[in-house]
Formats: structure tokens, C-alpha cells, sequence
């Protein structure tokens, strides 16, 4: 039975129970964080926890823990949850204020605080060999004007990735005024001529924590980066093009628009990647 967190109670999943009042239920007013656990161990928490802090203040939303909290809290749920591969969801809303109104609620309202886990499928990166990569399509970026914020407000996003469904496709890469942004669910990265390229950090991104362990990474281990905007028809030249999130680490994507990437095949710098991430991955959560 899952075992989930909420305001201060550790409690069976299928037992916890918000307001209707919830602002977070009436507006998604509210954000949230997912973190990836492998073998126990928390991966990048303390960057996870950092980029939880920046959505927290960017919607003037005061943390109701210290990182020293959040860590407890997330280590009794791993705990008290038995999969070996987990990932773990925290959702912080503005809480249950007496009436429905736009306006934030007074400072006495308390943020109503949210965890669970699901157990994680092991990433293609971690098995290169067989790895097979997805198909994705592009689609129109829908979304408003804060992407950098983990909002859980999440309807343009989920419709995006419907729309991607509809087509046989794993993800939809968004494009705004002709310029590749990033995924539905995911950063992007693409590879031509050896090079490595992602879109820099800005309003029309979310900067993921995995995103930035890859370009960690590149530097790390000689392989050439830079971050830049990607025009449409630079995403259409790739010679890869690669999908990233905290859940599925570096998936390859080998169709776009029913068009084959490259060779249609996972290419030679994810593969050098993959090793790279997954090795670095395994080092720190004690895997080796």
C-alpha cells in the first residue's frame, strides 16, 4: 500500500483527503516537484529543493519547511514505501482559505503540503545497448508566459501531450515564434555536427535538474555543448535530438513528425551520454 504525506500525517494514499476549498483544487495555485529516487537514495535533492524554493517565491508563496524538513519528509517516505526505484511528487498549494476569491488569502491561511511516490521504470539510458529511443511530434507552444515556474497548472501541457498521444507519439516539442523550446514533459537537447545545443534558461523554459546534470556532464567529460536558441529548422537537421526529465533521464528521440532523426536510430553522442549519466548517477546514489 502506498504510503503518502499530508500536512504533517503520514497516511495510506487512498486515504488522504484536501477541501474542495483548496485553492490549489479551485485555481492551481500551487506548485510542485518531483524527484527521482534510485535504490533509496535521493538524486540532486538538494537542487530539486533549490528549484522548489525559486517556484515557491516566484509565485509569493512562503516555504512551509526548512530543506532539513523536506529532507526528513521525503526520507520517511522512502522508507516507509518499499520499491527500490521511486520517484517522489510534492505538490505545496496556497491552502483553504473561508471563501473562494481571487485575491490571496490572509497570512493566517496555512499552504496545504502534499507527497507521494510511484514506483519508476529503470530509463532507457541506463540499458544503452537495447535502448530503442520514441517518436515525437512538434506542436504549437500553448502555455503562458512563466514557464519557468514548476506550475501546477498544467492544462496546456497536458493537452499538448494528448495531442502527441493521438499521434502513436511519446512527446510533443513545443515551438514558440519558430524557436524549439522544450518538451511537454521534458528539456530538449539536440546534437549537429557534434555539437551539443539546448535553449538557455529563461522565462520560456522549465530549467530542469536533469538538464543541467547533462551539461555538467558535456563539460565533465569533453564533449562539446553550448546553449542557444533552436530554430525549427535546426531541430528539423538534427542529427539527434534527445528528450530529458528527472523520470526518464536521456531518451533519445529517433522520429519527429514521421520523419527519421539521424538514422533513425539512437546516436553515437546519446550513447557516449547515457554512459556518462547513468555512471554518474549510480556514483552518487552508492549504486557501484
Amino acid at each position: 500500500m502506498t504510503i503518502a504525506y499530508l500536512n504533517g500525517q503520514f497516511l495510506p494514499l487512498a486515504e488522504a483527503r484536501i477541501s474542495p476549498l483548496d485553492r490549489g483544487f479551485l485555481f492551481a495555485d500551487g506548485v510542485y516537484e518531483v524527484i527521482p529516487v534510485y535504490a533509496g537514495q535521493p538524486f540532486r535533492l538538494a537542487e530539486h529543493l533549490r528549484r522548489l524554493d525559486y517556484s515557491l517565491d516566484a509565485i509569493a508563496l512562503p516555504s512551509p519547511h526548512t530543506h532539513a524538513q523536506w529532507e526528513q519528509i521525503c526520507s520517511e517516505l522512502i522508507q516507509r514505501n518499499t520499491a527500490q526505484h521511486l520517484s517522489i511528487y510534492l505538490q505545496i498549494t496556497r491552502g483553504v482559505p473561508i471563501k473562494r476569491e481571487h485575491a490571496f488569502p490572509t497570512a493566517t491561511t496555512a499552504p496545504t503540503v502534499f507527497a507521494m511516490v510511484h514506483p519508476m521504470a529503470i530509463p532507457e539510458s541506463d540499458q544503452p545497448s537495447t535502448a530503442t529511443g520514441i517518436k515525437a511530434i512538434t506542436a504549437k507552444d500553448l502555455r503562458w508566459k512563466r514557464c519557468d515556474i514548476k506550475s501546477i497548472g498544467l492544462l496546456p501541457n497536458l493537452l499538448m501531450s494528448q495531442l502527441a498521444a493521438s499521434q502513436g507519439a511519446a512527446e510533443a516539442i513545443l515551438i514558440n515564434e519558430g524557436f524549439a523550446m522544450e518538451g511537454a514533459s521534458s528539456n530538449l537537447f539536440i546534437v549537429k555536427d557534434g555539437m551539443v545545443i539546448t535553449p538557455p534558461k529563461s522565462h520560456k523554459i522549465l530549467g530542469g535538474v536533469t538538464r543541467n546534470v547533462i551539461i555538467e556532464l558535456c563539460l565533465a567529460n569533453n564533449v562539446a555543448v553550448r546553449e542557444e536558441n533552436i530554430p525549427l529548422s535546426l531541430l528539423q537537421e538534427a542529427d539527434e535530438i534527445w528528450a530529458t526529465s528527472s523520470t526518464r533521464a536521456i531518451l533519445p528521440v529517433v522520429m519527429l513528425d514521421d520523419k527519421p532523426v539521424g538514422d533513425g536510430a539512437p546516436g553515437p553522442v546519446w550513447l557516449k551520454m547515457a554512459h556518462h549519466y547513468t555512471h554518474f548517477k549510480r556514483r552518487l546514489c552508492g549504486l557501484e
